[in-house]
């Protein structure tokens, strides 16, 4: 491709004049264009598969790390669950045009607040292919244009998914625009996109901590972000343990490169003989290399001592840390000196403590008596995630519609003048 820029600047004009189309468009369309899609997918598993396998031999070919390889494999698992996910996505509640908060003021006038779109949202994303659809389905439901740029190692996968979101776009009779995916691997497309401001409303990073930073660092545009996924299971003193190495084998040996896998392992004191001979072994079972604390490594024979900079490390990797902590007050100030905001979780019978972990860890999410594994937009019932935001202001955790949108204030008077 000759001119970047060029090529960029056509593809955000285009994703504005759709935004504000797909602004106006109506739920039955919208929904319409959602089933389109997962049809098409189900359709053309065969080519999207085909596709997929190239950019896998590809990327084992030129040496991608296993992690990595995982993220990107499609199979036709995957795709049910992308065109599931779609359908989801469509029963849910169209947000947008709603008005809240509808009040009556002493003048007269009512004032309340309207759910809208963003506009025109930029993702840019590693590995996951799956992220086309979901990312395509969520900015669509929510009246948003979307401009998709895949990582290199996807392109043939993204592409091919894309001609499904654009065949479904079509036989809804929305623009094809609306959703965009940049064709080109050239690195300055990531450039040319988080800095038009004029065309882009905001950029949404799913990826590795480097992509994540250099995004944050150079975007003109605002950013939902989040850096790393360091999770944390906490077994405290009143914890059912059956239930704790179930749950703490999960949070790490489900899948070890996701973002919502558990890093560090925190047990009480009082539990640990009891708790982490077993479940150790289950790790070693599965060839989890274990590092530890000084009092782990004297309760655990064989594991590697844990450094201060294993606390920090979101491994993504079948590697974990243990701690053994003297109570949940040593457990919360462990996760809030080097928990990522991500998810973190409290395995225990104590309802008072369980209460004082929800209020007291600062994270976007906090769980009880549950695997990290659920820190996910299709668990917590959104239909699908564009990503997961560890931000404060404007969405945190899981973003699905609702983080997708906005609110203007409306005012509805019958002809008051202001005195």
């Amino acid at each position: 491709m000759d001119n970047i820029v060029e090529y960029m600047q056509g593809v955000g004009q285009a994703a504005r004049a759709a935004s504000r189309i797909m602004a106006q468009a109506d739920t039955a369309i919208k929904n319409l264009a959602l089933s389109e899609i997962a049809a098409a997918l189900q359709n053309q598993s065969v080519q999207v598969l085909a596709a997929n396998a190239l950019d896998v031999a590809a990327a084992v070919a030129s040496g991608l790390d296993e992690a990595s390889i995982d993220r990107l494999m499609l199979t036709g698992k995957t795709i049910e669950s992308m065109a599931e996910g779609l359908l989801q996505i469509a029963q849910l509640p169209d947000l947008i045009g709603a008005i809240s908060d509808l009040n009556y003021r002493p003048s007269g006038i009512q004032v309340g607040k309207m759910r809208v779109p963003l506009g025109v949202i930029g993702i840019i994303y590693e590995s996951r292919p799956n992220v086309t659809a979901d990312a395509a389905g969520l900015c669509l439901k929510s009246g948003n244009a979307a401009i998709l740029r895949g990582g290199s190692e996807a392109l043939h996968s993204n592409q091919a998914i894309a001609a499904c979101v654009q065949a479904g776009l079509k036989s809804a009779g929305l623009p094809e625009t609306a959703v965009q995916v940049i064709s080109t691997a050239d690195r300055a497309a990531v450039g040319c996109l988080i800095t038009m401001k004029e065309y882009v409303d905001v950029i949404v990073p799913r990826g590795g901590k480097s992509l994540i930073a250099r995004i944050s660092a150079d975007a003109k545009v605002p950013v939902i972000k989040h850096l790393d996924g360091i999770c944390h299971v906490y077994i405290d003193d009143d914890a059912d343990l059956e239930k704790a190495i179930r749950i703490a084998d999960n949070a790490k040996t489900h899948r070890y490169g996701v973002c919502n896998a558990m890093e560090t392992l925190l047990v009480s004191k009082s539990v640990a003989e009891k708790v982490l001979p077993p479940l150790c072994q289950i790790y070693r079972d599965k060839g989890v290399e274990l590092r530890g604390d000084k009092t782990a490594c004297e309760l655990l024979a064989g594991i590697t001592p844990a450094t201060t900079e294993d606390w920090r490390t979101e491994y993504l990797a079948p590697i974990l840390s243990i701690r053994i902590v003297s109570d949940i007050d040593e457990a919360i100030l462990h996760i809030n000196t080097y928990s990522s905001q991500h998810t973190d979780c409290i395995v225990t019978e104590n309802y008072s403590r369980a209460m004082r972990f929800l209020r007291e860890v600062d994270s976007s999410s906090v769980m009880v008596n549950a695997s990290t594994r659920f820190a996910d937009g299709f668990e917590y019932g959104l239909g699908a995630e564009i990503g997961i935001s560890t931000d404060k202001i404007h969405a945190r955790g899981p973003v699905g519609l609702e983080g997708l949108t906005s609110q203007k204030y409306i005012v509805l008077g019958s002809g008051q003048i202001r005195l």
